[in-house]
């Protein structure tokens, strides 16, 4: 926990404001003398870097949306002449289309590091809850941002994507006509997406800041899963955390800028490049490469009511997992067997992202039934029975001493190489 703050103000401006609005002292206990683990790896910047990415869609898709006209006569055409007469509109555009693929990038390593390091567990089930939201408003926000070029795929993505809600009875026609703003999508239905993109995204931030506030309620999570006991197992935020995330996030620019200079198409579709056409489908309709896993459990089940069910339980169940994972001990370095069955989880994720980029149809539908099996398995069967049966390792008695074991194992390597180095 952050605690009280400590922070004393030194110019007399500040120790007035200090009194009225403790704005410097939350930011000092927030961000500077936060006591954070102090083996804390890598696999942590990725909350800041999610932080840097929302910031940077929030920043671009505004400056976007004062030259977008949400028409569909004039959407295209409107998206073509950002890249071509705005100043550095080709750049904005760019970093806004690639810089979705890397929001979900980030994402997903931050979701499967939390899976893997059992962040998920109590007392942090409010965090996690609020981190799988988060991810809801994100794919809500994505799907509707990809309509807005109204090329092609949009255009047959928004149709297709909208009517699975039709599949729920009683409701599901009034679901879409809603969405559709009509009975078929048309101009009312880009302008709601327009909208409802142009504002999730100032909702997601409000969700950002509960789920920064949870986290330091109770407190980071750590590779060895155990609870801070003393002064020795923590750091200052600042300069520690801080360093690394600030490392941890520049080397994440680098691949980021990688697509928005040298390759900004590479993730998209090139039908997207068409102007969209009611009257021509196109030959394999395929969503955003982030939900491909997800469209591929929606088509291995053959009835559509129940292939939305699934499609939407997939991520549901994620909601569930602080208590379906019953098992006291948290990481998984700690757990041989969850380990395996992680990797295993992780492997079946790309394989349903592989299987939905395919045709629904012979072997690849085959395919997809059985990894959609393995998937609610993993949650459903695995993780209940693994957290009763498994014998898991000993753990350290503080994260002082992880770190002292990792250090002795570092330098057994170390020896380990010089000697082989010394005998060649």
């Amino acid at each position: 926990m952050s605690g009280p703050s400590t922070y004393q103000p030194q110019s007399p401006l500040m120790k007035w404001l200090e009194q009225r609005l403790p704005i410097a002292g939350l930011v000092h206990s927030s961000f500077i003398a936060y006591p954070t683990p102090r083996n804390l790896n890598y696999w942590w910047t990725f909350g800041a870097i999610l932080s840097m990415m929302l910031a940077v869609q929030i920043v671009t898709g505004l400056v976007l949306a004062m030259h977008y006209t949400p028409h569909v006569d004039l959407a295209f055409d409107s998206v073509e002449r950002i890249v071509r007469d705005v100043n550095y509109g080709w750049l904005l555009r760019n970093m806004h289309a690639a810089g979705a693929s890397m929001f979900f990038i980030a994402v997903y390593v931050h979701m499967l590091r939390g899976l893997y390091y059992g962040s998920y567990k109590a007392p942090r089930e409010v965090l996690w809850i609020l981190g799988v939201i988060i991810y809801l408003l994100m794919m809500a926000t994505g799907f509707m941002g990809y309509v807005l070029p109204w090329g092609q795929m949009s255009f047959w993505g928004a149709t297709v994507i909208t009517n699975l809600f039709s599949a729920f009875p009683v409701v599901g026609d009034s679901i879409v006509t809603l969405l559709w703003g009509g009975y078929s999508v048309g101009n009312p239905t880009l302008n709601r997406f327009f909208s409802l993109h142009y504002l999730l995204p100032f909702v997601i931030a409000g969700v950002v800041v509960l789920h920064v506030w949870a986290l330091h309620v109770t407190g980071q999570n750590n590779p060895a899963g155990v609870e801070p006991k003393t002064e020795k197992d923590t750091v200052p935020f600042t300069p520690y955390a801080t360093l690394k995330d600030v490392f941890g996030m520049s080397c994440f620019l680098v691949f980021y800028s990688w697509f928005i200079f040298y390759m900004p198409n590479y993730l998209g579709d090139a039908e997207n490049y068409v102007p969209a056409n009611p009257g021509v489908t196109p030959p394999h309709i395929v969503p955003e490469w982030y939900y491909l896993p997800f469209y591929a459990i929606l088509r291995s089940i053959p009835n559509k009511l129940m292939g939305v069910i699934a499609m939407f339980g997939a991520i549901i169940v994620l909601l569930f997992l602080p208590w379906l994972d019953s098992c006291k001990v948290r990481s998984s370095r700690y757990r041989p067997m969850a380990k395996r069955f992680f990797w295993a989880f992780v492997v079946t994720c790309l394989v349903l992202g592989w299987l939905g980029s395919k045709p629904a149809e012979g072997i690849y539908t085959t395919l997809g039934q059985v990894f959609t099996f393995f998937y609610f398995a993993y949650f459903l069967i695995v993780l209940p029975v693994l957290g009763r049966m498994e014998k898991t390792l000993p753990l350290p008695n503080s994260i002082a001493e992880d770190v002292l074991n990792k250090g002795k194992v570092a330098k057994a390597v170390a020896g380990l190489v010089a000697v082989l180095f010394a005998g060649g």
